[in-house]
């Protein structure tokens, strides 16, 4: 049996939340994905991860990979002077 990553759009939409911080409109993780992956990284840790929870583990890691260059790119314009 062979597994596959999932794509990360799959969980955008149970897993995205847009949160308004000071000036910047920011992509976040929701509450409940949030938990998951803090989870799946005890899970790791504990070296119980089974073999799909591991692709989940790096769907959810490539989606915050995402997530964290889009916020930076948007933090970095809001900061340029106009």
């Amino acid at each position: 049996m062979t597994t596959t990553l999932l794509k990360p759009s799959a969980i955008l939409p149970e897993g995205l939340c847009i949160q308004q911080v000071n000036n910047l409109t920011l992509f976040k993780f929701t509450n409940k994905l949030g938990d998951r992956l803090q989870e799946l990284l005890d899970k790791k840790k504990a070296d119980t991860l089974t073999a799909e929870e591991s692709l989940e583990l790096e769907t959810i890691g490539e989606l915050d990979n995402i997530f964290s260059y889009i916020n930076a790119v948007m933090a970095a314009q809001a900061h340029e002077p106009s």
